[in-house]
Order: structure tokens, then sequence, then C-alpha cells
């Protein structure tokens, strides 16, 4: 009888998905994801992708997670799981270590044959007692119940095989009081051109859901508080996909075309997965033959008027160094964007770090200032795209946008704003005034020392521009030392005045701290729970975040000076904490640092904060 089902009523759980690569966690991860996210719970999400490619069938180095935290007030997936799916040994072996003392862990026991323990290198039969589990283990025969549901679908052993993470999403559905029916729709979508994979999956998933009513009584279910969302429309989106909205959506509010130039590298080209999909919308994505291209044919297409995107990783960055310059010299709009990845060279293509932040400051030959943006978490990166967008196009400059990898595969619920909720771009065109004949290429608006954008085929405005260096009134190529310095500090004087343009810092937590503790990019939600939690113990910690890097907001020197002490943390060796002590030497700046790949977990940023106070 359901009434005496042990209920939990929780802010928030967290669930982690876990099995080979091939088994579909990510699917059925993303799944509950969204079905949660329509109900109203806030979520974030971790996809942890194996690097190997196609890793052997039950081993160690082929382990995919996906991890998703539900409830109210979700900044982080969560440190730990409170349910822990396991699809075989070596998913138990490589995961339990993310498990809530007192947690669940759900297990496909059929998959922990002898030769399926081998393989995850257990040294017993016994891998629970092995692994020390004192947890409540729920031992579900997945396999033998998935093909016993399809018994009579018609589907090979192979496809049904590959129904084996609906059936574990049915018992997680049931667990957390998720209806089906939103699961089903996404089904349906997914299998639309394939009617017979759909009824497969779809009568797994409630045979799932109803294997978790006939255990009820042995095993706790989970009620997830939710908040008041104002009113709208809402989804689950992941980074990537945000990032790719927010150009469409800058596309219309500056009246100019969408074109992209990309080259495929993980874990950025998502985005040109999407854009490709939206020539409805006039989007012109390109997939050209490798990076450089990718960034000459943006910079064409920026020349001819369009708003001009290429999206990259790290090594891609690299490769576009010289392409930027030129965009810089130039004074084109363009909007690069890298999803950071672990480096250097090929280094860790699906794990995330903040290691390009240098590279996008200054790697390039020359002074060749930028504007730099970073999102702060996978919804912002809608926000920030349009941002760079619109900085871009208003301020004639390549603006990089570091997002990572974490939020880039990352997802949360994000509500589908209005129209009017974004202001109109307006691209700089040449006036009418000017249209005369009389206009050189590098006359600019002296206020903003922005060059006016001059679209081809404006009657009046014929004219050339590229790698040499002009002379500032003629536009003419010029070697005079006096006339390039004075270019070389206009350009930088243009960057430095988009600070003017952009929102002020603002700072949260307790209002008397000596100490800040500050982050920038995708480590938003670690540091703010970090925060609230050293605050919530005791602590006096104030908290702000940098979305603008270059420049950065006009008050950044007066709220740095207001503290005693400044803690950076981020996922490199001190990149932005470097930057910000050369910027402002008399601010006492600490560190707190990891490289490992993965994000930071939020126990880290607390012990790490709490020491440095200490020794304070």
């Amino acid at each position: 009888m359901l009434e005496k089902t042990n209920v939990k009523t929780l802010d928030k759980v967290v669930v982690r998905f876990s099995g080979d690569s091939g088994d579909g966690m990510q699917l059925a991860g993303n799944i509950f994801t969204n079905v949660s996210a329509g109900l109203g719970n806030q979520v974030s999400t971790f996809p942890d992708y194996p690097a190997e490619i196609r890793a052997p069938e039950g081993s160690l180095s082929g382990v995919s997670g996906f991890q998703v935290s539900v409830g109210t007030d979700v900044h982080t997936p969560g440190d730990s799981c409170d349910v822990l799916v396991a699809m075989n040994p070596a998913a138990l072996k490589q995961n339990v270590k993310f498990l809530k003392p007192g947690g669940v862990i759900i297990v496909d026991i059929d998959s922990f044959k002898e030769n399926d323990l081998k393989k995850a290198m257990f040294k017993t039969d016994r891998p629970f007692e092995e692994l020390g589990i004192k947890s409540t283990v729920v031992e579900v025969p997945v396999t033998s119940m998935t093909k016993s549901a399809l018994s009579e679908s018609g589907l090979d052993n192979k496809s049904v095989l590959k129904c084996r993470n609906i059936f574990a999403l049915g018992l997680v559905c049931w667990l957390f009081d998720r209806p089906l029916e939103s699961a089903l729709r996404m089904l349906k979508n997914k299998f639309a051109r394939k009617p017979a994979i759909y009824d497969a999956n779809a009568l797994v998933l409630r045979s799932g859901y109803d294997y978790g009513h006939n255990i009820h009584a042995s095993v706790p279910t989970y009620r997830i508080e939710t908040e008041d969302p104002r009113p709208g429309v809402y989804t689950d989106i992941n980074g990537n996909t945000a990032t790719a909205w927010g150009l469409i959506m800058a596309s219309e509010k500056s009246g100019r075309p969408l074109f992209l130039g990309s080259y495929p590298i993980t874990p950025a080209t998502d985005i040109l997965h999407e854009l490709a999909k939206r020539k409805d919308l006039g989007v012109k994505a390109v997939q050209m033959e490798d990076e450089i291209a990718g960034v000459c044919s943006a910079i064409g297409a920026s020349f001819a008027g369009d708003l001009a995107v290429t999206s990259t990783s790290g090594p891609g960055l690299a490769l576009k160094s010289e392409g930027i310059g030129l965009a810089v010299i130039a004074e084109l709009p363009l909007v690069v964007i890298d999803v950071q990845r672990g480096g250097p060279s090929t280094g860790l293509p699906t794990k995330t770090e903040q290691t390009d932040l240098m590279q996008a400051l200054y790697g390039r030959n020359g002074e060749s200032p930028v504007a730099v943006v970073a999102p702060a978490s996978p919804t912002d990166c809608f926000t920030m795209a349009f941002e760079a967008a619109r900085i871009a196009i208003e301020h004639m400059t390549p603006v990089i946008l570091l997002s990572d990898a974490f939020i880039g595969n990352g997802s949360s619920a994000w509500r589908v704003p209005d129209a009017d909720e974004y202001p109109a771009i307006k691209p700089p065109y040449l006036p009418d005034t000017m249209t005369d004949g009389s206009w050189r290429p590098y006359q600019r608006d002296e206020k903003s020392k922005v060059r006016y954008w001059a679209i081809p085929g404006t009657a009046g405005a014929t004219h050339r521009i590229g790698g040499l260096e002009k002379d500032y009134e003629t536009g003419a190529i010029s070697t005079d030392p006096v006339n390039h310095e004075r270019m070389v500090l206009t350009r930088r004087e243009k960057i430095a005045r988009i600070a003017d343009d952009i929102p002020a810092l603002e700072v949260i937590g307790d209002e008397d701290a000596d100490t800040l503790l500050l982050g920038w990019g995708g480590t938003y939600g670690h540091l703010r729970t970090a925060a609230s939690e050293l605050n919530a113990s005791g602590r006096k910690v104030a908290f702000t975040h940098f979305r603008y890097i270059n420049p950065m907001p006009a008050n950044t020197a007066e709220v740095l000076r207001r503290y005693k002490k400044v803690i950076v943390a981020e996922l490199n060796t001190g990149q932005f904490a470097d930057y910000l002590q050369a910027k402002f030497p008399n601010v006492n700046i600490s560190r707190v640092n990891k490289i490992q790949g993965q994000p930071f977990l939020v126990s880290e940023v607390v012990d790490a904060v709490t020491k440095i106070m200490e020794e304070e």
C-alpha cells in the first residue's frame, strides 16, 4: 500500500545516473531534468563524459555520469547525491564516492555477474562489501525486466538492451513522484521517426514506474519542495543551446543576419548543431574546413554586414588568434565563443577548466585589445551571448565569450523571455551626412571612439580595410610611428569605454564582512552557495562575481578596496587573480585553485576559504 511508503520531504535532492557511455545515462538524466523543470523545480546538471572514445564495455575508463540537483534554491548540481543509479559494477565503483551517507543506490543486478565484476577490477564476488557500502542498495533486475516487458515487441536483442536506461528512468520518476506524461512527450519527440522504438521505450518507462510501486515498502521516496516561479514558459536548457538562442535574439534585435563560421570541436560543437537548424530564422551556419577558415569566414561576413560569430574550444582559439587580430585592426564586430576545456594542446576534451583567460586577454601579436565576457550559468549563456553580440556591434570590436564545458553541457530551468526584455541593438551605421564621398573608413564617433560601420552597397561609402596599419584621418596605409601610436591608443581606449556601457559589480552576503570571495564565469553557482554556507556558519563573507572581464565594471576598484582580504576562486592556477593583482596592486588577494578537469565542490571552497580566514 502506498501509504506505508517512507516519504522524505527535502528542499532539494540530487540524483546521479551512471553506466557505460552507451547506456544512455545522459538521455535518462536529461529527461528527468526536463520533467522536474516543468514541475516548477529549479535544476542544475553536470554531465560527466568519459574522455576515452569507445572505451571497452564495462571498464572503469568508459563510465559516463549525469548528476542533477532539483528543488529550491538550486545553484549547483550538488557535491554528492541522494540517489545513485549504477547500471554496472564499473559505474558503481567509480561513482559510489559521490553518494551521501544514508543515500540510496539502485543497481542493475543483472549486470553484476562474475565477468562484469572482473571488468571493473573487483577482487571478490561481493562488490558492496568490498567497497564498504553501508547505504541502502536496491538490487533491481533491470535487464531481465526490460527484456520481459519487450518480449513481444519484435525488437532485436540489441535494441531491447538499449531501453534499459528508460526502465531505470521510470523507477526514478516513481521514486521522486515525477509524472510520466512529460517524459513520454520527450520520448515521442526524440523517436518521432521511429514509432516502434517510441512504443518500446514508453512501455519500458511505465514498467520501471510500476516496479517502483511494487517495492515501495522497502525503499524511501522523496517529495521535493517547489517555489512559486515567475509566470511564463519554462524549459530545461543547456548552456550551448542557450548561447545559440542568445545569438538569434541578438540578430533579431540588431536587424543584422546571423552568420556562424565554425569547425567542430568538443565541447563547443553543439552551438554549430543548434544554429544549423535555424534556417527558418535566416541563420547561416557553415561548417568550415578548419578553425582558421572558420574565423576568416566570419570576418568576411562581418565586413558584409552580418552579425558574425565563430565558435571553438581552447586549441581552436589559439588557431584563430591571427584572424582575431585582423578583426581588431580592421575594427569589425565579431563574436568568438570559447567553450573552455582542459589543456594544454588536446588536453582533456570532455572536461572543464577556466584556463583560457590569459589567452583570451592577451593571446595575439601586437597591442590587440578585445572585449572579454563570461556567462555565469547555463541559462546566463543566453544573456551573455546577447551581450557579446551587442558589445561587438555597438562598439565595433571582437568580443570573446568565455563559456566552459561545465555550463556548456550543463543545464538549468529557464524561463523563455519576452522580446521586450532585451534592448534594441543599435549598429553604428555611417551617418547620412557622410555619404557624400567624404567619409574615410577610420572616421569614428570621438566620444565612444567607435568607427562607423559602412555596409557594402552604401552609396558614397566605397572603402577598403585590412591588416596593415592605417592613417587615423585618411584610412590609407601608414607606417608613421606617431600615427601608429595614436591608433594603438585609440583601439585601447575604445575597449576601455565599454565600461560605461555594462552593469556595475554587485555584492551579496554579509554587509559587515572584511573578506570578499569572488570568481568569474561558470563557477558562480558553487561560489555563491559556498558564501551562503560560510555566512550560515557565522563567517563574515561577502561575494561578488565577474561576467565582464575586459573591461571590468567601472566600480571594480571601489568594491575591491572595501575589503581587507579578497579571495579569488577559479579553475586554473590563478589567472584572474594575477589579472586583478596587476590592475589593483594594493589589493590583498588570496587564491583558491583547482585544475582537475572537474568543477568545484562547494565543500572544497568552504574549507579553503575557512582556512585562509583562520590563518589571517
